[in-house]
């Protein structure tokens, strides 16, 4: 364990003045005010400002843009530090980095807030006309901005904020047209009345994507169809009896036995009195309620498609606003549920209701607003996609683009193989007005890159713009490219398009990656990025998707005020294995505060480190740096140290260590597995360093002269790598800390390291190291097992597998094991005998004895431990016997029983622990 006051700390100036370590890391860290000290200066130098003109290799990744009114989630801040890591572990190896930064004016959501901000005021939107309405929305997206820029700072994004967008600037807004005016011209797009998915709240239509379905308990009405002639019935099964009002026929499947003799019948719609026929199609289920089907083309999606094949006009009886309209006779104007009981109330009445069971199936909502969504016949523009899709599939299908986890892949595949038309046009007043113009006198359809002012047939100035504006998606489709300057070929175009990889949540596949994979393939020709990498969910403790209706989501900015920008990104990333979601809980992120004020106190303590007056920054001849320690601390600073330097085995140690834990986690970030990359930082820096080579060299440390400058060279070395690794994951603390680390260091955010230099590991030496380590520890757990005070000295007898030369390979650390183990008489020596009255431990090709004779009473702790271990032995017959009652199991909660395994499971541990130290007090 570091002490934070072992040492004075004194480390030099740019000038080559000491002074005291204390003015440099203060005592206590305090992340709130590093975290702001190193956000203002790197946005002050423009640290992350990407340079298309930079011969370093182009690595790019593009923000999925936040809603403009929106704020941040922690499923925000974990998708953001993921991509936060990437881009700044690819500055540090040397890359030219565009991480784009960019908002999206989140049409529909955007709408609503400032309309019900408007209605507190006592106004609306048609009030105030269009214009008037347009700019109220501009002034909330100025409001709100600066409040989600701020959040990402504080979370330590290191966008380009130089190149940062909105889906509404000019730029942008150019690209759009130009999109769909070449879509048009290829007659990809096409306007119709078709039915859609219509969201009365939001009084607009959405596409599929946007409807989420969610299981509800309803209710299944079998409902009586009168034959006109009176001679019979036909029941149908309905979830809707206020649609029957529109229906238009009765179907029924051809392979049902019933079908030749019903075809053509005639029926009496009840309620309405209308004449209705019963037809055949193959889109009813003849298993499912009674096997007739009320055909409603108006307010059902699969009805629509029936009554196109069979030439059946709609009956449209619910209107935009969720309301029966005038079609509905005497339930016009009532609202759909109101309508529902008053329409079973008069089929109950009328003797038509023969059979009412209960049903659970699936209802689609607006995923924005959670209202109920209405199928609806609208006119509408549509995009056909089938020609689009095809390449954007074999993208992925060949592996030119793949995702991570690889099932989202087939999720992708699936969908893109069962692709829909998509609905483009949306009824609201805020985002890309649709560029078509319709002339009164000619009607022709005016679809122009520019306003025209005539129209382009009879040039009757007679001309009126479409009102819908485009889905929000149509902008969002293009985010890989339309922000770099397309339709121009711009300079930032051609070195940062295609992208390298995207990080979004698989919610989103198919509105956003589907899409944008086809745009930009149809319009760049080339993908938009080779790899996407989707993050799991963000739950709570009790597995519970976070959301603001349940109280469980908390808030980002609060934990980071609270913990630490640092600590809550490192907890991210531990809790997220890949592939699956991430259960949060606050109380975790004090793991990443504690590793935190380790990072500190170490840090505090290395700096410390000077071998009495020796500067290791002095200037020096020029020399090449040998030692692995040398050659490490050079390609860390970029400069050998400039003092004479001793070194021990346990610094080349620690060099091959780093070496070799750098690898691991830089092939961690590369496959995305971000929990093994903060693991292997943690274990490294945690146990390696601090545990093992800080208490090792504390001797050396003592030291002066070159010896005592060799542990300090090396600490230094190994404490510079560590914060260039912990960088990408915990920017900040790692930011202060190398700027203390050597005169005028460049900042870490924006230092194009050079990487390490080949043959810095010895495996040899970590493999004697590791069963150095392997002795120490075990003699450590002996004297624990046995409560043998601290500063107690034992005996230790390492008896080792003759011919393997293990006493000499365990000769240099003689004098490590007796002071870390507190072993005052030590013997390694081949096929030593165990003395009586040993406790001992067994590792590969060693045997460690601890004779405990006049240390400790081994009658009284035998009889000790007999008890302790009877006593176990019946609380785990005693469990044993309920767990296998199957009376208890088959009426206990899965919990209870799960804590009495869990119980069982430690009791019988602890009794085998005590059986084998009984064993060795023979």
């Amino acid at each position: 364990m570091i002490d934070s006051d072992a040492a004075p700390m004194v480390a030099a100036t740019a000038d080559g003045r000491h002074i005291q370590g204390e003015e440099m890391l203060e005592k206590v860290y305090n992340p709130a005010e590093i975290d702001g000290k190193w956000s203002a200066a790197w946005k002050r130098e423009s640290i992350f400002d990407a340079d298309a003109s930079s011969p370093r290799p182009p690595y790019s990744i593009i923000l999925p843009p936040p809603n403009v009114t929106g704020q941040l989630t922690v499923g925000h801040a974990l998708g953001t530090t993921v991509q936060d890591i990437l881009v700044r572990w690819r500055r540090l190896k040397g890359c030219n980095v565009l991480w784009l930064s960019g908002t999206d004016h989140a049409g529909i959501a955007t709408q609503n807030v400032v309309e019900r901000y408007l209605e507190k005021e006592g106004l609306s939107r048609e009030a105030l006309g269009r214009e008037k309405f347009l700019e109220e929305c501009w002034k909330w997206k100025d409001k709100y901005h600066d409040r989600i820029v701020a959040q990402l700072e504080r979370l330590g994004a290191s966008l380009d904020w130089s190149r940062e967008v909105f889906t509404l600037d000019p730029g942008v807004s150019r690209a759009v047209r130009e999109v769909f005016v070449r879509l048009y011209e290829k007659k990809l797009l096409y306007r119709g009345s078709y039915i859609v998915n219509w969201c009365p709240s939001c009084d607009t239509a959405i596409s599929d994507e946007e409807v989420e379905f969610r299981e509800e308990n309803s209710k299944l009405y079998h409902v009586a169809y009168p034959f006109a002639d009176g001679s019979g019935e036909v029941v149908v099964g309905t979830t809707r009896p206020e649609t029957m009002l529109g229906d238009v026929a009765v179907a029924m499947s051809p392979s049902d036995e019933r079908a030749p003799a019903l075809e053509g019948v005639e029926l009496i719609l009840p309620l309405a009195g209308r004449r209705i026929p019963v037809i055949l199609d193959d889109a009813v289920d003849p298993s499912f309620g009674t096997g007739c089907l009320k055909v409603t083309p108006a307010h059902d999606a699969v009805d629509f498609g029936i009554g196109l094949r069979h030439g059946l006009e709609p009956f449209i009886v619910i209107d935009r606003a969720g309301r029966m309209n005038e079609n509905a006779g005497e339930f016009s104007g009532m609202g759909i549920a109101e309508a529902r009981e008053a329409v079973l109330r008069r089929l109950a009445d009328g003797g038509y209701l023969r059979k009412t069971e209960d049903y659970l199936h699936s209802v689609g909502h607006h995923d924005r607003c959670g209202h109920v969504v209405e199928p609806a016949i609208s006119k509408q523009w549509f995009l056909r996609m089938e020609s689009l899709a095809a390449p954007a599939l074999e993208a992925v299908k060949s592996g030119e683009v793949s995702f991570f986890p690889e099932r989202w892949g087939n999720i992708y595949i699936d969908w893109m193989e069962n692709i829909r038309d998509w609905c483009v046009s949306r009824q609201l007043w805020w985002g890309h007005r649709i560029p078509v113009w319709y002339c009164a006198e000619c009607g022709t359809e005016i679809v122009s890159r520019e306003d025209p002012t005539l129209c382009s047939r009879c040039a009757s100035p007679d001309i009126v713009q479409d009102e819908d504006v485009l889905d929000t998606w149509f902008s969002s489709w293009l985010w890989t490219f339309s922000p770099l300057g397309w339709p121009d070929e711009t300079k930032d175009l051609k070195v940062f398009h295609p992208t390298d990889v995207l990080v979004t949540g698989g919610d989103i596949i198919f509105f956003w990656v589907a899409r944008m994979v086809m745009a930009s393939i149809e319009f760049m020709g080339e993908i938009p990025f080779s790899r996407v990498y989707i993050t799991g969910i963000v739950r709570d403790s009790k597995g519970r998707k976070m959301s603001k209706s349940l109280g469980n989501s908390p808030d980002p900015i609060d934990i980071m005020e609270r913990s630490g920008a640092d600590a809550f990104r490192f907890t991210l990333m531990m809790l997220s294995p890949p592939g699956q979601d991430l259960m949060f809980d606050e109380e975790k992120v004090e793991t990443g505060r504690h590793f935190a004020n380790k990072v500190w106190n170490a840090a505090r303590f290395v700096l410390g480190q000077e071998a009495g007056s020796a500067d290791i920054f002095a200037p020096a001849p020029a020399r090449e740096a040998k030692e692995s320690p040398e050659r490490l601390f050079a390609s860390v600073y970029g400069r050998a140290p400039g003092c004479e330097a001793a070194f021990g085995w346990e610094d080349r140690w620690i060099v091959s260590r780093a070496v070799t834990r750098m690898a691991q986690y830089d092939n961690s970030l590369e496959g995305f597995r971000f929990d093994e990359a903060v693991k292997t930082v943690y274990d490294f820096f945690w146990h390696e360093f601090c545990d093992w080579y800080l208490e090792l060299s504390k001797s050396a440390f003592r030291e002066t002269g070159p010896r005592g400058a060799g542990a300090a060279v090396t600490a230094r070395a190994v404490l510079g790598l560590s914060m260039i690794m912990l960088h990408p994951v915990m920017p900040f603390i790692s930011e202060e800390i190398w700027s203390m680390l050597s005169p005028d260091p460049p900042m870490l955010a924006g230092y194009a390291w050079g990487g390490l230099p080949a043959g810095l590991d010895d495996p040899k030496l970590d493999g004697d190291v590791e069963m150095f380590r392997e002795i120490v520890t075990s003699i450590r757990n002996l004297r624990q097992s046995f409560n043998i005070p601290h500063q107690r000295g034992v005996e230790a007898i390492i008896s080792c597998e003759r011919g393997r030369s293990i006493p000499d390979k365990l000769s240099p650390f003689r004098a490590q094991i007796s002071s870390l183990a507190k072993v005052d008489r030590l013997v390694i020596a081949d096929d030593a005998p165990k003395p009586g009255g040993s406790a001992a431990a067994g590792h590969s090709m060693i045997d460690i004895y601890v004779p405990l004779g006049g240390i400790v009473d081994i009658e009284a702790e035998r009889k000790r431990l007999s008890k302790d271990r009877d006593k176990l032995a019946h609380e785990v017959e005693k469990i044993g016997r309920r767990l296998a009652d199957e009376t208890f199991t088959g009426r206990a909660p899965a919990d209870v029983i799960g804590r009495e395994r869990a119980r069982f499971d430690e009791m019988n541990d602890r009794k085998t622990r005590i059986e084998r130290i009984l064993e060795d007090l023979v």
